[in-house]
């Protein structure tokens, strides 16, 4: 990669693990659905985008609760896919988003090498890392929620991560995901995973899915986390999670 900023580069040495290809079941209470997907490898953040990242990037920060540990939040879709696109060409890679600036309508390259949001199958695939219950610990030692967070986000990393070496995957801040959640019945509305620091223990299960507008819609327990397409030299003889340096 060539990256504009010594500082950025920095920044994200480490950030990236690559994940194994694998396949996930995925379930829709809503419409009493479940159904496979597999999924191939590719690179996901072990952390949800810190503010200090964001600022650094965009020089804004969008936040409610304050502090450069802290996961950005108060953020729509459509701010986060702006992101990954101004990070990518900061990093030197191919955007993956080609968002327009008159409609709603987000088309992507599937192909591209640069930043994005990981899709609904690979949250859930990441997130259980291989187990199969609705948490992969205990939520008091793995996440943030009503009962621990003290009304607000909390510094990531600080809970134990899952056994791909991820962290605050359940609680702390939801997540978006790139996909559509049902078209005909939603229209553009975006997926989002995880459950946040006000949320119940019923709210932060890797099987939960909810929904909500891409462009207009911000929380103060929503954030997102980076994913990268896998190129093949990147492949090779990797079979489980490790650290990515750039």
């Amino acid at each position: 990669m060539f990256w504009k900023s010594k500082r950025l580069e920095e920044a994200l040495q480490n950030l990236m693990v690559p994940l194994p290809a694998g396949t996930v079941e995925l379930r829709d209470d809503r419409i009493k659905q479940q159904w496979e997907e597999i999924i191939q490898p590719f690179w996901l953040a072990k952390f949800p985008v810190t503010q200090e990242l964001f600022k650094m990037v965009t020089d804004s920060n969008p936040s409610t609760f304050l502090g450069d540990q802290r996961p950005v939040e108060t953020l729509s879709w459509k701010e986060a896919a702006d992101f990954c696109n101004l990070l990518s060409e900061q990093a030197g890679l191919a955007s993956y988003y080609v968002v327009s600036k008159t409609s709603e309508a987000i088309k992507f390259d599937a192909k591209a090498n640069g930043f994005r949001l990981p899709t609904e199958a690979e949250w859930v695939y990441a997130c259980k890392a291989g187990t199969t219950g609705i948490r992969y610990g205990e939520l008091n030692d793995i996440g943030w929620y009503k009962q621990n967070s003290q009304k607000q986000t909390q510094p990531v990393g600080l809970k134990e991560p899952n056994s791909w070496g991820l962290y605050d995957m359940l609680g702390n801040v939801w997540e978006w995901c790139s996909d559509v959640y049902d078209q005909t019945v939603y229209g553009s509305y975006r997926i989002i995973k995880g459950g946040g620091w006000c949320d119940e223990e019923r709210g932060c299960m890797a099987t939960n899915r909810r929904r909500s507008h891409p462009t207009s819609f911000r929380i103060d327990d929503l954030g997102f986390r980076l994913a990268r397409n896998r190129e093949e030299n990147e492949n090779a003889g990797t079979n489980s999670a490790k650290t990515f340096s750039f």
